[in-house]
C-alpha cells in the first residue's frame, strides 16, 4: 500500500514576505536600511521592558520608573547621572555582539549601502556596518554636550560613564561621590547626553555622515534601483525615518520600500506594490530570510 501523501502546508504571509524581500534585494543596486527604536527593541533593547528595568534600575523602579524614556522625569543630579551611566554602559558599551543586528549585516552582504537610524545606540557600528557609512542625525549616547551650549564641541561619555559607574551605589541608584557629577569642561555649566531633546541639541558630528548620504543617494541618478528596508520606525519621530524613505520612493521611479513593523505596517496608497508592509518584528522576518529559502507552495 502506498503512503498516502502530506498535504503542502499552506505558506504564512511572513514567508511570502520575507521572499518578496528576498527577490527585491537580489534585485537591487543599492540599499538603505533605516530604522527606529522597534529594532533595537527587537534585539533585546526594549525600553519598555519592565523586567530589565527593574534589574538594571531597582531603585528607580521603587519609585515608580517604568520606562527608560526619561525625558521629562525630575531626578537629583545624583541619581539623573546614575540613571544615565547604567543605561549608557548597557545599551552603548556592551561588548557583546548582537545577534539580530548580525543577521541584517549577513543579509545585505556585498549589496552597495548606507543606514540612517533614529537609534542612538550605535548597534550598526558595533555589529559590522561601517560607521563611515552610518547617518544618525538623532545623536549618539557615546558622547555629551554642555546644555547652554557655550561651544559647539561635543565630548567622549566612555570616560563619564566610567567616572560615574565608579561612584554609583546600585543599592540607592544614586552617584555617591558628587565631585564626579559632570559640569562643562569649557564653561563649567551642565551637560547632557548628545542627543536630540531640544533646540540646543549639537548635531555638528553628525552632518558630515548627512552630506554623504545625500551625495551617494544622487550619484545613482533617477533610474537606480534603490531598496529601502526600514525596521521599527513608527510615530514617536516620523519625520526622521518614515518620511524620508516615502519621499525617496515616490521620486525614484525605480525605488522599493519594505516596512517592517508589527504596529503601524501600513505604507502610502500611492506607492502601490512598489511598497511592501510587513506587520511582523524585525527579528521575525530576519529569521525568515536568514533561513533556507522557501518556495511558496499553494494547498493542494
Amino acid at each position: 500500500m502506498s503512503a498516502t501523501p502530506t498535504p503542502h502546508a499552506p505558506v504564512s504571509d511572513l514567508d511570502l514576505s520575507a521572499e518578496t524581500v528576498r527577490g527585491w534585494l537580489e534585485s537591487a543596486d543599492r540599499v538603505l536600511v533605516t530604522a527606529g527604536a522597534g529594532l533595537s527593541a527587537a534585539a533585546g533593547y526594549d525600553y519598555g521592558d519592565t523586567v530589565r528595568l527593574k534589574e538594571l534600575f531597582p531603585a528607580l523602579y521603587r519609585m515608580g520608573l517604568r520606562s527608560r524614556y526619561i525625558v521629562g522625569v525630575q531626578l537629583p543630579p545624583a541619581l539623573w547621572w546614575g540613571y544615565w551611566a547604567v543605561h549608557i554602559d548597557d545599551i552603548r558599551y556592551s561588548p557583546h555582539p548582537n545577534p539580530l543586528y548580525r543577521k541584517l549585516r549577513e543579509l545585505i552582504g556585498e549589496k552597495d549601502h548606507w543606514v540612517m537610524t533614529s537609534n542612538v545606540d550605535a548597534l550598526f557600528a558595533r555589529n559590522g556596518f561601517a560607521p563611515e557609512r552610518i547617518f544618525t542625525p538623532q545623536g549618539d549616547y557615546g558622547r555629551y554636550q554642555c546644555t547652554v551650549p557655550c561651544t559647539r564641541t561635543t565630548w567622549d561619555s566612555r570616560p563619564l560613564v566610567r567616572d560615574l559607574l565608579a561612584a554609583y551605589d546600585p543599592a540607592t541608584g544614586a552617584v555617591t561621590d558628587p565631585a564626579v557629577l559632570p559640569r562643562c569642561p569649557n564653561c563649567g555649566e551642565d551637560v547632557e547626553i548628545n542627543v536630540r531633546i531640544g533646540p540646543e541639541f549639537i548635531d555638528d558630528p553628525y552632518l558630515t555622515a548627512g552630506h554623504r548620504l545625500q551625495q551617494w543617494l544622487g550619484e545613482g541618478g533617477t533610474d537606480t534601483r534603490l531598496l529601502i528596508l526600514e525596521f521599527g520606525a513608527g510615530f514617536n519621530t516620523p519625520t526622521v525615518i518614515r518620511a524620508p524613505g516615502e519621499h525617496l520612493t515616490r521620486h525614484l521611479p525605480n525605488a522599493r520600500l519594505v516596512r517592517v513593523n508589527p504596529i503601524h505596517p501600513q505604507t502610502p496608497p500611492d506607492l502601490g506594490e512598489r511598497a511592501l508592509p510587513v506587520p511582523y518584528g524585525a527579528d521575525r522576518l530576519l529569521d525568515a530570510l536568514n533561513g533556507d529559502p522557501r518556495t511558496p507552495r499553494v494547498q493542494e
